[in-house]
């Protein structure tokens, strides 16, 4: 949007002449000379959001004097100042899962604001939107040279509705822009082509202004270009859409932790080795809320791509951001990525001059300090169900027999030892299994080419996919050197392995067809499905039947190895229960295995064409091999190539029709885009927090319950709520797509909250997926017991435990909680997205004090609930709540409100922030 200033930053308003450019900028140096503060000593990450207040100091944006100078403050209190600051990014980055609702909400308020009295154009994104649709592709189809068409065709006959919508979105909405299928992931055509590091735009007197780039995303893993020095996070769908709209995010100012990053990686480890070490580091730690920055000699040693890995998993570690300052190689990898020359001298004379370069003096203060030495990582993967669970590589066979061995305990093995059998012909001796005996059940699968045995263990997924890894040239040349070598000695993938190659930009598949290597690939199957999420958000597809049925006839624990950033529970497929991630190079290798008990780093892999043992050390290339391909295929032409018609698409996009008009013709009959609920009949005043009185329990919840668990993205059955739903309106099976897919749409939502497979709800005992006690006590689903709560004008909260809402960015998580009728959720502690997502509908969230816990408190769902004293509530007050246990004894405990800011105590008393953006509208109107 153009940038509007006010009178007085003419102080700190200087001009930069680079070349033949000549552009404005607000100078940190300038603002300490008129005696602002001595803001020398902050961390880079710091000096961006100082930068922002800056611009909109006293300009009507309630950016004052007081908050410039408390981040001087922050350097001299060591690293703590949480003052509440407004915040206003440069731009706002969506994926489809996460963006179709997001515009849903957007035509909604259009009808909303003209129910109102005002003009439907006044809902209109005032900064600019970037909309990658890249969640959509399934791999329905792999291992085979139509994989990838056949799986786009059936992208579009799935997702017709959605493109249509989102066309008519590109066409109404002004800023808005729409990266269509088969382009890339949002993260990595960010990184690639979208960001600037630093952006340029004009102000209202038409000067040219230069500032750090800046967003904020409807996916958690926006954090992915803070690799290249822009400041960015994930937000809740509803949070972008206030920022689209010119509300500022409200944030108090963040610590931050410094990250030392010392010597070299050694010969033979990845970026992913070294990021899923920093994970377990960050989360030992304890980093939610916080910002982390990147510094010490080692960054001269990390090549951007590693960079952009650690910073994409900062949602993993649970910081807001990863960042690593501006230097030498963030300019390398502009110039090598096909970003204008202009654009990078200014990008380091801006750097040098205002404060934001690194180098050999750069030594800011941090909150606290952190080091590793990155000649100590060793390979390694990460799993089963969570990304900080670190493995080394030469355990990992072992240590996957614990965990069979723990989750098999106390369960009698004999039950599976009579091997039923369907189909034809003689059944296959059982064969000796790794492990612990007792331990491991088996499944016979009959093929075509014969039978084969599944068991505990047995790798049924391998997936090169995800923004984390696929953008990094070195870790993809790599798994295309593994698969050469591989293919040399005769090895290929084991049959009931899926393999998948799903890379994050064409560009990829530019350099791996020029290196020869897409051939390799080709020959033990990752051959191309799509460019895409795939995988990584649940969207690997179904499994051949035959396997599927022997997993779930044996309660087989089946394994998936992927290059991703998730593998919570639930959320690859429905058929795997363990998960792990891993490099591209070791996603390989792990598929020529076909056996998670096997420890690859020192065990024998197979056998090559004359019946040697061959391990992973023989199949493995050389950095040298690596970097000299790298040199020779990745070039700034084939990104320049790739990018030049970004926004065009094929001509199955240019297809597409839909409607145009300011406002939507919402389709009645439509599963995939209804108009929602929030602003139908809503007043132009606000209201007031109501104290939550006589609430009944909806679920009580464990530990890192995440928003996969709250709302999953991936398949669902006809047996669930959402699958009748679909059913009852003539959907088939075949089409019910995903929950992701379907997030246009409240009605199949609602159904879909907290109905993961793998949820566990403590009032029931040994139950997994979405169920609870109805108001009758018997067990029902959670979105028919919450429909039978409304139907009394009862509220609802929630109990939980540590890191509520980890994950995800998804704003469904909290929205769907809202439509369900919670009006609390009572947790030990909240992960920061959801959080605040929470706030953003009208769903006040609070933590216990004194050490209380559930578990302490002896919470069983029987319970009844008052939280008083909202009405006035400040933020972060404690307040006292009165819990009536099943017996009639009553017990009054302390809650802390983490309603954290003063404008979200606005946005509670509207009933989330758009209402609180649309009212004001209206008023303005």
């Amino acid at each position: 949007m153009p940038i509007t200033v006010g009178t007085d930053t003419a102080k700190t308003r200087k001009t930069l002449t680079v070349g033949n450019q000549s552009v404005a900028y607000y100078s940190i140096a300038a603002a300490e000379a008129a005696g602002l503060g001595d803001f020398s000593k902050l961390p880079a990450a710091l000096k961006v959001v100082l930068e922002n207040l800056l611009r909109f100091e006293d300009d009507g944006f309630s950016v004052s004097v007081d908050d410039i100078k408390a981040f001087s403050e922050w350097a001299t209190k060591g690293g703590k100042n949480p003052r509440e600051i407004a915040y206003r990014p440069a731009r706002v980055l969506m994926q489809d899962f996460t963006g179709v609702p997001a515009v849903v909400d957007l035509a909604a308020m259009r009808d909303g604001i003209v129910a109102l009295g005002g003009d439907a154009q006044q809902i209109n994104p005032l900064n600019p939107v970037d909309l990658v649709i890249d969640h959509s592709v399934m791999i329905d189809e792999f291992g085979n040279p139509r994989a990838f068409q056949m799986n786009v065709d059936r992208e579009y006959e799935r997702n017709m509705e959605r493109y249509q919508f989102l066309k008519w979105g590109q066409g109404a909405f002004n800023n808005f822009r729409v990266v269509p299928p088969g382009t890339g992931i949002c993260h990595q055509v960010n990184l690639e082509y979208l960001a600037q590091t630093v952006w340029t735009d004009t102000d209202q007197n038409g000067e040219e202004v230069a500032y750090p780039d800046t967003l904020v995303g409807t996916d958690s893993h926006t954090t992915m270009v803070n690799g290249l020095a822009v400041l960015g996070w994930g937000v809740g769908g509803i949070e972008a859409e206030a920022a689209m709209l010119g509300q500022p995010i409200s944030m108090l100012i963040p610590e931050v932790v410094g990250f030392e990053l010392t010597g070299a990686m050694l010969e033979g480890t990845t970026g992913t080795d070294l990021v899923l070490k920093v994970v377990e580091m960050l989360r030992e730690l304890g980093v939610v809320g916080k910002f982390v920055e990147f510094f010490g000699d080692g960054l001269d040693r990390l090549p951007l791509a590693d960079r952009a890995t650690i910073a994409n998993m900062a949602p993993e570690y649970g910081a807001t951001c990863g960042f690593f300052p501006i230097d030498g190689e963030t300019l390398r990898y502009l110039r090598n990525t096909g970003r204008d020359e202009d654009r990078i001298a200014l990008v380091e004379a801006y750097a040098k001059e205002n404060g934001f370069w690194r180098d050999e003096s750069y030594k800011p203060v941090y909150t606290e300090t952190l080091s590793l030495d990155m000649g100590t990582i060793v390979p390694a993967i990460s799993g089963p169900k969570r990304p900080q669970d670190y493995i080394a590589l030469d355990v990992a066979g072992t240590e996957f027999g614990k965990y069979v061995k723990g989750i098999r305990e106390g369960k009698d093995a004999s039950a599976n030892a009579e091997i039923r059998w369907e189909g034809e012909g003689g059944q296959p001796e059982p064969r000796d299994i790794p492990g612990d005996e007792g331990h491991h059940q088996r499944g016979y699968v009959m093929t075509d080419d014969g039978h084969y045995q599944l068991h505990d263990g047995s790798i049924v997924i391998a997936s090169i996919t995800s923004c984390t890894n696929t953008s990094n040239p070195y870790v993809m040349i790599g798994a295309g050197l593994v698969a050469r070598k591989a293919r040399e000695l005769g090895l290929n993938r084991k049959p009931w392995v899926k393999t998948s190659l799903a890379p994050g930009s064409q560009v990829v598949s530019e350099y791996l067809e020029a290196a020869g290597l897409q051939e390799d690939l080709d020959a033990i199957g990752f051959n191309l499905v799509g460019y895409g999420c795939t995988t990584c958000i649940g969207n690997s597809g179904p499994l051949e039947p035959e396997i599927s049925k022997a997993i779930n006839d044996y309660d087989l624990i089946a394994t998936s190895v992927l290059s991703g950033n998730r593998n919570f529970e639930g959320r690859i497929s429905p058929d795997v229960r363990a998960n792990y991630l891993a490099s591209p190079p070791l996603v390989v290798a792990y598929a020529l295995v076909g056996d998670m008990n096997v420890d690859l780093a020192k065990d024998v892999i197979g056998q090559d064409k004359n019946g040697n043992d061959v391990y992973l050390k023989d199949i493995w290339p050389s950095s040298a091999e690596i970097n000299a391909l790298v040199e020779k295929t990745v070039t700034r032409e084939a990104f320049i190539s790739k990018y030049a018609d970004v926004f065009k698409g094929d001509e199955k996009w240019q297809a597409v029709e839909t409607s145009d008009g300011e406002t939507y013709d919402w389709p009645a009959a439509s599963t995939y885009v209804q108009n929602p609920p929030y602003f139908q009949g809503m007043s132009k005043d606000a209201g007031s927090i109501n104290d939550v009185v006589n609430a009944k329990v909806l679920a009580v919840l464990g530990d890192m319950v995440t928003t996969d668990h709250i709302s999953p993205a991936g398949s669902f059955k006809d047996s669930t709520p959402a699958g009748q739903y679909l059913i009852e309106r003539q959907v088939p099976v075949r089409e019910f797509n995903s929950y992701g897919s379907r997030r246009g749409n409240h009605e199949v939502m609602m159904r879909g909250t907290f109905a993961n497979i793998r949820i566990k709800n403590e009032m029931l005992d040994g139950v997994e997926g979405g169920y609870t006690k109805g108001p009758d006590g018997a067990q029902t689903s959670i979105f028919d017991a919450a429909m039978d709560y409304q139907g009394n004008d009862t509220p609802l909260v929630i109990f939980a435990g540590e890191q509520y809402g980890a994950g995800s960015s998804r704003d469904w998580a909290a929205k769907g909680t809202a439509l369900l009728g919670v009006k609390a959720v009572i947790a030990e502690n909240f992960e920061r997205i959801h959080r605040s997502n929470l706030v953003g509908m009208g769903v006040v969230p609070f933590e216990f004090t004194g050490g209380d816990t559930r578990k302490s408190l002896g919470l069983t769902g029987e319970e009844t609930v008052t939280i008083a004293g909202l009405s006035d509530v400040k933020p972060l007050q404690e307040v006292s709540a009165n819990i009536t246990f099943a017996d009639g004894t009553t017990k009054d405990i302390t809650l802390k409100c983490r309603i954290d800011t003063a404008v979200e105590i606005d946005y509670i008393k509207n009933g989330g922030v758009l209402h609180y953006v649309l009212r004001n509208l209206a008023k303005a109107a």
